[in-house]
């Protein structure tokens, strides 16, 4: 067996060793609109791309750059390839940080962000973790945070249909990228 991932649109991927060019919008949009947040441990289907389009809506409510926005929508990006892990397992992989860390550098490169500012970073995390203590209230209901964070808009966490999120991941996608290149 080799070391490769077949994608949806049937690249042969390497995870541990990405190619910029085998890495496609489409891949992402479908593989996040189809996987869960926290493991499927919330009320209903809630998929990571969702959440995604969410992280984009919340830095743009907030006056971020369309850079930082962008930022948002493909920070989990990452995860199309490798999936993800539970945070308390993750923190004790630090092989998995590593892999993680250097996928989604590759596909930052790959749309254009890979000179993200510290001040972008931290933009971009601190809208994930606004998203991620709204979504456990919501979705779970368990605040994550003692004092909620700062939102600048209300979200909305209903179900949706895995291709309403995939063909919208890739609409906002291309609005972005257009305007950054």
């Amino acid at each position: 067996m080799s070391d490769y991932i077949l994608t949806y649109s049937k690249i042969k991927f390497f995870p541990l060793e990405p190619i910029m060019e085998d890495i496609k919008i489409e891949d992402i949009a479908h593989s996040l609109s189809l996987m869960t947040r926290v493991n499927g441990h919330c009320s209903h289907f809630y998929s990571v791309g969702q959440h995604s389009i969410l992280c984009y809506r919340e830095a743009k409510s907030r006056g971020y750059s369309e850079r930082v926005q962008l930022g948002c929508l493909i920070h989990d990006a990452s995860e199309s390839y490798i999936s993800d892990l539970t945070r308390p397992v993750k923190k004790n992989l630090p092989e998995y940080f590593a892999i993680e860390e250097k996928l989604q550098s590759v596909i930052y490169d790959r749309f254009g962000l890979g000179d993200l500012s510290d001040e972008e970073r931290k933009q971009i995390e601190n809208v994930d973790d606004t998203l991620l203590h709204y979504e456990f209230e919501t979705l779970m209901e368990f605040p994550i945070f003692d004092v909620p964070p700062k939102k600048g808009m209300e979200h909305e966490f209903s179900l949706r249909d895995f291709a309403s999120v995939e063909n919208e991941f890739i609409s906002v996608f291309k609005n972005l990228y257009n305007q950054e290149n």
